[in-house]
């Protein structure tokens, strides 16, 4: 297991990622003063994503449905955890994007390769209304996505 982002597993079988980018903003106020610099105040943290990147090679590892299931998440619009394998708790994330590239075509059209780019980013936990409750939405978007 690479990660995890709610029950979805990033690994070989699924959908692995060969980058992962993390941006992380903090917020300063600026106010103009006459004859000196701006006053800067720090106002709290800012966005936190990450970003991950990777090539499918359906014959091989992970394919479409993994990135249906992704898509289907995101659907929901809710917030789930995002760990790493080693343990890495980075906090709970939504899905901001999705893009895939598909390549090198099958004769019925299915792709030989697919690059996908993901953006995570994190949300206050403290907004509950944004938590994903596993009994209900993840079940729905992981059985809907396997349909």
């Amino acid at each position: 297991m690479m990660m995890s982002y709610g029950m979805f597993v990033f690994g070989l079988g699924t959908a692995a990622y060969q980058e992962l980018q993390r941006q992380t903003t903090w917020r300063h106020a600026s106010q103009s003063r006459i004859n000196a610099r701006p006053v800067h105040q720090f106002l709290g943290p800012g966005d936190d994503t990450i970003n991950l990147t990777g090539t499918l090679l359906p014959m091989f590892t992970g394919g479409q449905q993994n990135l249906d299931m992704l898509r289907a998440l995101a659907d929901q619009g809710q917030a789930w955890p995002l760990i790493e394998g080693t343990g890495t708790y980075y906090g709970m994330f939504t899905i901001t994007s999705l893009q895939e590239r598909k390549s090198e075509f099958f004769r019925d059209g299915a792709a030989k390769q697919i690059e996908f780019d993901l953006q995570l980013t994190r949300i206050d936990e403290a907004r509950t209304e944004l938590l994903g409750v596993l009994e209900s939405s993840a079940l729905r978007a992981i059985t809907g996505a396997l349909a």
